[in-house]
């Protein structure tokens, strides 16, 4: 039994240190690649914006175009309304078709009043646009040397990255499920990633909480897997200062 808890210590152990040596790849690339994607985020939402403005100024230019196709249609009638009342019967057919002229002449008023309305927001949006193409170029410009900044941390680390990856993949290979669940379970809760550590100089590894003697006993008995009474890690040897 006591090599069966033993072999499961050591394989935590061997699978901490596989991932402490991920974490410490992870912090030498810091804050990059979330910056890297909150920038991929900005520039999207500056492109949909932009992609947006387009939209409305085109809606705004098929209203234009209607418009001035409503103006040709009135003038057009007016030129109708003027040609029927040079052959009126009397002043009351003349006054009806005055009143229809005057009716085209308002609805002339309105389009233009629309189109020039219209062509203040394409002038407004316009500058909006101007605005955002400026910010997303300086956007795409920050990513680009966000990339390859990365890319120059990563490709110092791929080698080391995929051959560590192996080796968990491999050393997950040797643990119990239920085990791996409590590992992946504290390292998440752990601010530092360390699930599995050693009693050091009478302190948990983790926490740095006295570990009492007869405690350290039991562990370092490798009989049964003992986690900190104070953090919840798992307490996997207890090393002996050297005398």
């Amino acid at each position: 039994m006591e090599s069966t808890v033993a072999s499961k210590l050591e394989s935590l152990l061997k699978l901490q240190s596989i991932d402490s040596q991920l974490d410490e790849i992870k912090r030498v690339r810091g804050d990059l690649p979330e910056e890297v994607r909150d920038l991929e985020d900005e520039i999207a939402g500056y492109e949909v914006r932009v992609q947006k403005f387009d939209e409305e100024i085109q809606n705004l230019n098929d209203q234009i175009g209607a418009r001035k196709q409503g103006i040709k249609d009135s003038e057009s009638l007016i030129r109708k309304y003027e040609e029927q009342q040079q052959n009126v019967r009397n002043n009351r057919e003349f006054d009806a078709i005055s009143k229809e002229i005057e009716l085209q002449k308002l609805e002339i008023q309105i389009n233009e009043k629309k189109i020039r309305e219209a062509l203040y927001q394409i002038d407004q949006k316009g500058q909006e646009i101007a605005g955002t193409k400026q910010r997303l170029e300086e956007r795409r410009k920050d990513l680009t040397n966000k990339n390859q900044e990365l890319q120059v941390i990563v490709a110092e680390s791929e080698e080391d990255e995929r051959s560590l990856m192996n080796d968990r993949t491999e050393a997950e290979k040797h643990i119990e499920e239920r085990l791996l669940m409590a590992y992946t379970r504290i390292r998440g809760n752990v601010r530092n990633g360390l699930a599995v550590v050693t009693v050091k100089r009478d302190a948990c590894g983790g926490c740095f909480n006295t570990v009492p003697p007869q405690r350290q006993a039991d562990i370092a008995s490798q009989k049964k897997i003992i986690v900190c009474e104070h953090c919840g890690r798992i307490l996997a040897d207890v090393e002996h200062r050297a005398v």
